[in-house]
């Protein structure tokens, strides 16, 4: 048949002008993600501290720098400032990641500056205040701050001028007669991400059927509970989604932390979940970094990155990490989803079929019996990777290591 067809243009090139060739395919642009952590003693000695020491591996406050008044409350201040991280490429979005306890009286405040290759740099921007319970200050992003180089939205730092290089700053604050918190990890994901409206489907390779065992919960069972935390149902995926890992580490808080729950609510740690990453600022429980600083007062490690494609999640998924991803979709677009549509949900990929579909635990279903679900490949990686650049939520234990990130640099 090749034969035949290049006979008949060879003749048909005889007696017709010549049509200059088409111009080559333009090569896909390439997925830029960096993720960088300081979670040792060493990474922690290579910052700047200012009035923190490293103890045990861990930032605690010894000798306050300054004071602060907030929430008419007087705090003791002291920092810690990392190193400038160069990701290779102008960033263009950054979402920060936190391993903190925060024992009465005290909290944390993260920040994140830029620098343009021109040496132009940032003001300082706030990614979170956040403590861990909620009797003393309100945990919150801050809005408006789209001042110089970036601005921030929620959870999200991104620029507006050609960032090369960033850098994080923790402050650890503690009131009168407070312990102090403690810092135990540090990171962010920054990416530079091609503006596309869809991608062509990852290969799934020839690999077996694989599903881990991860706990069902819906959140629609918690329709209408605590509207102070956002209300329940629709609203609290990403608290359902961040309590189905936990379960599966058996890393959920225990009756006695929520306590104060009434009898007959199912799944009582969910509403304990959304209490404990519900944004004052946001008005919601879908705070990406508040969901896994949460995460992780409870296991090994937890924070915040995205991956390019469903190739790299198998991994996770053969390492035995469940992942939480923040996915959005039209009517149609996602067939067998428990709801026609969203602008941004949060589900548990759990395990691939042989093909390569898809399958999740996804908590928007009425019940837990309908939680677990199967989607194609293609329409996932649709509802994924071109809206949320592919974010997940990394939560783990230390029975479960990361797997190694060979050529990426993205965990």
């Amino acid at each position: 048949m090749l034969r035949s067809l290049l006979a008949g243009a060879l003749a048909a090139a005889l007696v017709a002008p010549v049509v200059p060739a088409a111009p080559a395919a333009a090569a896909p642009v390439p997925r830029r993600i960096d993720y960088t952590g300081w979670t040792s003693a060493a990474d922690f000695a290579a910052g700047d501290l200012q009035g923190v020491v490293v103890n045990r591996g861990r930032l605690v406050m010894e000798t306050p720098v300054a004071t602060r008044r907030y929430a008419r409350q007087q705090y003791d201040v002291a920092q810690w400032v990392s190193p400038w991280r160069t990701p290779g490429f102008d960033l263009t979005e950054l979402i920060a990641s936190w391993d903190a306890r925060t024992p009465g009286n005290s909290w944390i405040e993260v920040q994140v500056r830029g620098r343009t290759g021109g040496g132009r740099t940032s003001s300082w921007d706030v990614l979170g205040r956040w403590a861990s319970g909620d009797r003393f200050i309100r945990r919150t992003s801050v809005p408006a701050q789209g001042d110089d180089l970036a601005g921030v939205n929620v959870d999200t730092w991104r620029t507006t001028a050609r960032i090369a290089d960033w850098q994080l700053r923790v402050l650890l604050m503690r009131g009168q007669g407070a312990p102090s918190p403690r810092v135990d990890g540090v990171g962010a994901m920054s990416s530079r991400l091609p503006r596309v409206s869809g991608v062509a489907t990852s290969a799934p390779g020839s690999r077996p059927r694989v599903v881990l065992s991860v706990p069902r919960y819906s959140q629609m069972v918690h329709r209408g509970h605590y509207p102070r935390w956002g209300g329940g149902g629709r609203a609290w995926c990403s608290p359902t989604a961040t309590s189905m890992v936990l379960g599966r580490y058996d890393a959920l808080p225990r009756a006695g932390e929520y306590g104060w729950v009434p009898d007959g609510h199912a799944a009582p740690w969910v509403d304990h979940a959304a209490r404990s990453t519900y944004d004052a600022a946001y008005r919601g429980t879908g705070n990406w970094p508040f969901n896994t600083a949460y995460a992780a007062t409870r296991t090994e490690d937890a924070f915040v990155t995205r991956l390019r494609n469903l190739r790299e999640a198998r991994r996770f998924i053969e390492a035995g990490i469940p992942l939480v991803a923040s996915v959005s979709f039209g009517r149609g677009e996602l067939d067998g989803a428990p709801i026609s549509s969203t602008n941004g949900h949060l589900l548990v990929i759990v395990g691939f079929t042989a093909a390569g579909d898809v399958i999740v635990n996804d908590p928007a279903a009425r019940s837990a019996a309908r939680v677990r679900r199967t989607y194609a490949r293609g329409q996932f990686e649709d509802a994924w990777i071109p809206t949320s650049g592919g974010l997940v939520y990394v939560i783990r234990d230390l029975a479960h290591p990361l797997p190694h990130p060979a050529r990426h640099t993205n965990w």
